[in-house]
């Protein structure tokens, strides 16, 4: 399954993206403008240099013997910026700087810039066109102008490219708060809680979804409480006819002649069975209905007693459930006390039925907020216990039932929050079969 991806972690990547491809963009214009002002600016001081210098070069050769050494004198240190050479009309070098070439620059003796393989040259005459002056600028010397200052404009990114993650992470969180709390509002929502979203103080692109939400638990919430209404109508409806019927197949019973008595009693376990699968699938019905939580928080431990009190007139239950708290045991939660009612009543009705007769059903209340149930039956293979809160489900018992007991409290458990862990044999036994349901913690206070 593809992982969904993060609306934040799409802006920052789209956003630093731009940010970062913009910078490069204004730096290559930058050093494309500079390129050509860094032209101007160093022909422009080359030239300068070469009208100013051929002068005093001039004046110097008139008083130099032709023994002296042609070159001006310099520091001997340090590298020339600008090399020169001082040339005749025929070409010949007669002066050049310390680092100038000895050969004559390939370039004629034309006032005016030239350019060679590696230099750029000005050339400058004196008035009476026997002196010229070639002042070379070496193209390293522009290339490597331009790379420091692209450089200067390219590494301020390697702090800004983290700078703008953070900036942005911290602007997308603060913008995107609301449609976070909208969601965890709307994750919150179920069967158990059908409050309205609160848009009060939602932004207004937000509003309509809201609104839509609202719109839609208010839907459901009304064709939950019709469900739940119509379930419960249904069992009332259900029970009272098969009751009469069943009532009526028992006076029969004393009333026909003996020969027919065990097929008015086979209809009377049939009527009795009938009764049994009805209540379940109304249970079942009330479960899928969502009954399971409530909005608040419900103490159960009387309910417990209760269910047991009513399941020990029985003739099933009569002497044979026990139940054990501890000293200050507690059992709460917000889970709703008629589904909480039915999950007992079905644990401890599957241990009766699937139980040897005159055998005890223990019912523990633990200080974990655990409702453990135990009674007797031989080992159950672990392989089959997954399937038996499968509907219709039944493992190998010659006790009557339909197969839906535990799937009702499975599904009703995880509507709780809790969990149902069935294992036999029981904790602490050799033999026997244990049903654990562990609701959710005690809220403090």
């Amino acid at each position: 399954m593809k992982r969904s991806e993060s609306m934040t972690r799409r802006m920052v990547i789209a956003l630093t993206s731009v940010v970062a491809l913009s910078w490069l963009i204004a730096s290559a214009l930058g050093v494309m403008v500079m390129q050509d002002e860094f032209a101007e600016i160093f022909d422009s001081g080359v030239q300068e240099t070469a009208e100013r210098l051929l002068p005093l070069i001039a004046d110097d050769l008139k008083e130099r013997s032709p023994e002296d050494e042609r070159h001006l004198v310099q520091p001997a240190d340090g590298k020339e910026y600008l090399t020169y050479q001082l040339r005749d009309s025929e070409g010949e070098v007669l002066l050049r700087s310390r680092d100038g070439a000895y050969e004559p620059f390939d370039v004629p003796l034309t006032p005016g810039f030239a350019d060679t393989a590696t230099q750029r040259i000005y050339t400058v005459a004196t008035e009476d066109g026997t002196l010229y002056l070639q002042m070379a600028d070496a193209f390293a010397n522009r290339r490597e102008a331009i790379v420091e200052a692209g450089t200067a404009l390219i590494l301020p990114l390697l702090l800004l490219i983290p700078a703008s993650i953070v900036a942005v992470i911290l602007v997308v969180r603060r913008t995107l708060a609301p449609v976070q709390t909208l969601r965890d509002e709307i994750g919150r929502k179920d069967s158990g809680n059908m409050v309205p979203v609160d848009d009060t103080r939602l932004p207004k692109e937000l509003n309509p979804i809201a609104r839509s939400v609202n719109l839609l638990l208010e839907r459901l919430r009304a064709a939950l409480e019709s469900e739940r209404a119509f379930a419960s109508n249904s069992a009332h409806e259900l029970r009272t006819p098969i009751a009469g019927a069943l009532a009526q197949a028992q006076r029969l019973q004393a009333d026909i002649p003996r020969e027919f008595a065990p097929r008015v009693a086979q209809i009377e376990r049939s009527l009795s069975h009938l009764a049994q699968l009805a209540e379940k699938l109304l249970q079942m019905s009330r479960a899928e209905a969502g009954i399971g939580t409530s909005d608040v928080e419900t103490d159960l431990l009387p309910i417990v007693g209760l269910v047991l009190e009513d399941i020990g007139r029985s003739d099933k239950g009569d002497d044979r459930i026990e139940l054990h708290v501890p000293s200050g045991g507690k059992l709460r939660g917000m889970i709703n006390g008629d589904a909480f009612g039915i999950v007992v009543r079905n644990l401890v009705e599957n241990a009766l039925i699937h139980s040897p007769a005159g055998t005890t059903v223990d019912v523990h209340v633990g200080d974990d907020n655990s409702l453990r149930v135990i009674n007797d039956s031989p080992v159950i293979d672990p392989a089959l216990l997954p399937k038996l809160t499968t509907r219709f489900t039944r493992g190998t018992t010659q006790a009557t039932g339909s197969g839906l007991g535990l799937a009702i409290v499975k599904h009703l458990v995880k509507q709780m929050n809790g969990s149902l862990t069935l294992s036999s044999p029981a904790m602490g036994r050799d033999d026997g079969f244990e049903a654990r349901v562990s609701l959710p913690g005690i809220k403090a206070g």
